[in-house]
């Protein structure tokens, strides 16, 4: 379900407008989106951009946060339980400027899966480090990322 939702051009249009407005404006677009890997892209357009006539590292951030958050939350949502994640670590290298759409993709997708079933088995939650790679319209590797997330199942007992 969840799935199907990130798929959809305009129903993710919508999820974007109502939770991440950054990332509507950015324009990224959620590419692929399976149990092994999840790819987005971002395009470099005039609100992407740096005054160095590259795309903004900041941009690029979103898009490659996103491609390793999307695996996440695709196993989370599926489970129905409540939950928190937060990125509480990124380490970025920046090998090209990025002047053409990049496509940031997370091939780690069995390792954000076991990391989520950790979390739901344990209280305190797991946390995990994944990476994911930004290419460009050429070929190029323009950036490379490392995102450590933690995990937390929500609580959801009644104290009546």
């Amino acid at each position: 379900m969840f799935r199907n939702l990130v798929l959809s051009h305009n129903k993710l249009r919508l999820y974007f407008l109502k939770s991440l407005p950054m990332a509507l404006i950015a324009g990224l677009k959620v590419r692929e989106l399976n149990d092994e890997k999840c790819s987005v892209s971002i395009p470099y357009k005039y609100v992407n951009k740096n005054p160095f006539r590259s795309m903004y590292f900041a941009a690029q951030s979103m898009a490659a946060e996103l491609s390793t958050a999307l695996l996440a939350m695709d196993k989370l949502m599926a489970t129905r339980q409540k939950y928190s994640m937060l990125v509480i670590d990124m380490q970025a290298n920046f090998t090209k400027k990025a002047t053409k759409r990049v496509f940031f993709t997370c091939n780690e997708g069995s390792l954000v899966h076991e990391a989520v079933e950790k979390a739901l088995a344990n209280t305190d939650g797991a946390s995990f480090v994944v990476k994911t790679t930004g290419i460009d319209e050429d070929g190029n590797q323009v950036s490379e990322f490392q995102f450590t997330w933690s995990i937390k199942i929500k609580n959801t007992a009644s104290t009546k």
